[in-house]
């Protein structure tokens, strides 16, 4: 087990720190546990729904796991987001990935 991996479990641990959760999900992800990716990812939608980072890149890795309807759902879902907190990079971002995930 990476040394990374084991300190961003520990984090998640301790604190409700949203990053650490992100972080913990890419590091599954870099390590190809596409389930424990997705399952933190969803865990960390359920307690900080506005948390806007992690829609792009669960998306992005539903994709990666031939779920494209949920791959869907989540882009939708972080489109929300980024248009209620008004940022334009983010929904740019993410439309494009549906527009990619929906084709």
């Amino acid at each position: 087990m990476s040394t990374r991996l084991e300190m961003l479990q520990a984090m998640t641990q301790k604190t409700g720190d949203p990053f650490a959760h992100y972080a913990l999900a890419m590091e599954y992800r870099k390590l190809d546990r596409l389930d424990e990716a997705l399952a933190t990812f969803t865990d960390l939608r359920a307690r900080e729904p506005d948390y806007l980072p992690m829609y792009l890149i669960a998306g992005q890795l539903l994709v990666q796991m031939d779920q494209s309807q949920q791959a869907c759902e989540w882009l939708r879902a972080g489109i929300d987001v980024a248009t209620m907190k008004a940022d334009a990079k983010a929904l740019s971002e993410l439309k494009a990935a549906l527009d990619s995930a929906s084709s």
